[in-house]
């Protein structure tokens, strides 16, 4: 086990500090852009409680919350504001594995059928979680209901999953083998789907471009 216990010194030297701003960072990202379809956050705030569990570092923990929670409002802010300025524009992409009929439809759905409550849900549905606020500025949704909505989203989610990550690591840190076993998993496998998802979007990217440029020529 001695590859696992280095990789998670490795990544515990970094400092508390660091994860925190990190995470935080992350997270903004996840919920005011459409690149954070890339991003894990729910495998992300687990490992990162986790990660606090095995330092034993509850103050870190509380700074933590602070900090997830005001990154997932302000991120959830950006893209509703980015989403009023596309307005219309925020349509499917043809072939798009991310912003596709299907992910946009379940997100209007949501918003239209639920309004303020579906701004709560969105929070815990991968993708949904993403487009929802774009969605919401599109649509023109009240900003003050959506501001009420995104915060109490925010503090029901983000901190949550970095609270079980917390609980989780201080049960499995009982086992001092499985502990950095589990974390060393759970941090590959963040880095690996986080991988794969910025391939298959600049692929995306690629081909829509493609597609664009073919565009003018088949039309002469």
């Amino acid at each position: 086990m001695t590859f696992f216990s280095t990789a998670l010194d490795h990544v515990q030297s970094a400092g508390p500090g660091l994860l925190v701003v990190l995470v935080a960072a992350v997270l903004f990202i996840e919920c005011a852009f459409l690149i954070g379809f890339v991003l894990p956050g729910d495998s992300l705030l687990a490992t990162a409680g986790m990660m606090f569990a095995a330092g034993h570092q509850p103050g870190w923990l509380v700074l933590a919350v602070i900090a997830v929670f005001a990154a997932a409002v302000a991120g959830n802010h950006v893209g509703y504001r980015m989403g009023r300025c596309r307005g219309n524009r925020l349509a499917a992409r043809p072939g798009g594995r991310f912003v596709n009929a299907e992910n946009l439809g379940k997100a209007r759905g949501l918003l239209n059928r639920y309004g303020f409550w579906g701004v709560l849900m969105a929070r815990w549905l991968p993708w949904i979680r993403t487009l929802c606020p774009q969605v919401a500025g599109a649509a023109a949704m009240n900003r003050r209901s959506f501001a009420i909505a995104t915060t109490l989203g925010a503090l029901v989610w983000a901190p949550v999953m970095l609270v079980v990550g917390y609980v989780g690591g201080s049960q499995l840190d009982r086992v001092r083998w499985l502990m950095p076993v589990v974390l060393s998993g759970m941090t590959l496998a963040v880095i690996v789907v986080t991988a794969v998802g910025v391939v298959r979007m600049r692929k995306e990217g690629r081909a829509r471009q493609c597609a664009e440029e073919a565009a003018p020529a088949l039309t002469h």
